[in-house]
């Protein structure tokens, strides 16, 4: 009779993430970025970013370049604008899920400053998203863009598959990334509702507002993570109130 593989469960906490903070930006990392490097913190399964951003009103990330990375941004409140040297502009909000493949090569900016192209100056508050970067499958792809409102998705509860390239999720997807074993979800979720994570080698759960419960364990807070090797499908139910989780389903690592 086949032992029982035990899913491992590593938490880490938000007061323990990495941190910068400047005037205009006050960043989170789950993993090694920029000048904050830790080699036994690199990545997790194919999820080599995860930044918890907060930008002032009337600033941002200035133009700079990307290569043969996939970028997907999911903003919980405000509004950022993106623009880049492939011709794409949008400003993204929440709800809206955007994917931007840098592939051979590509220049963008993000800046809190929507109401320069919208007409609206009272949207004059921070912005606050997450970010997250995998490699794609193949490199010096083609640069790409793609975004969507998943709103009305997001409204019926449960799980929605955000970002993938995975074939399961070719149906229900909101917009693609190049990589084939890996794929964002994400929920918005009732006090007391529940899911159920995928059932995968490596599952990234993070909280981005809110409290859960996870099965067998324990309590997980706004900022909180949970990195699960062997997932086995386990259950995750909103306490005190709503919360919001955005989960990285990955079928491989980096080597």
């Amino acid at each position: 009779m086949a032992s029982q593989v035990v899913p491992e469960i590593d938490i880490r906490r938000a007061r323990d993430r990495f941190r910068t903070e400047i005037d205009w930006l006050d960043s989170a990392h789950c993993f090694s970025f920029a000048q904050h490097y830790d080699p036994k913190n690199t990545h997790f399964g194919l999820l080599l970013v995860s930044n918890d951003d907060v930008v002032a009103a009337g600033s941002g990330f200035e133009t700079h370049p990307h290569r043969d990375m996939e970028i997907v941004t999911w903003v919980l409140d405000g509004q950022l604008v993106h623009q880049d040297s492939q011709g794409n502009s949008g400003v993204i909000h929440p709800g809206l899920a955007q994917r931007m493949s840098a592939g051979s090569g590509i220049l963008h900016s993000e800046k809190n400053d929507s109401w320069r192209l919208t007409g609206e100056p009272e949207h004059r508050d921070p912005v606050h998203f997450v970010q997250m970067w995998v490699v794609p499958d193949t490199a010096n792809l083609a640069p790409g863009y793609e975004q969507l409102d998943i709103t009305s998705e997001l409204q019926r509860g449960g799980l929605v598959t955000v970002a993938s390239g995975m074939a399961k999720h070719a149906d229900d997807r909101a917009i693609r990334i190049n990589n084939q074993h890996a794929g964002l979800l994400a929920a918005r979720l009732a006090g007391g509702e529940t899911i159920a994570l995928p059932t995968a080698p490596f599952v990234h759960l993070f909280v981005a507002r809110g409290s859960v419960n996870v099965e067998a364990a324990g309590i997980l807070g706004t900022g909180d993570s949970a990195r699960i090797t062997g997932s086995d499908g386990r259950r995750v139910t909103a306490v005190g109130g709503p919360a919001e989780c955005l989960v990285w389903e990955m079928h491989a690592t980096l080597g």
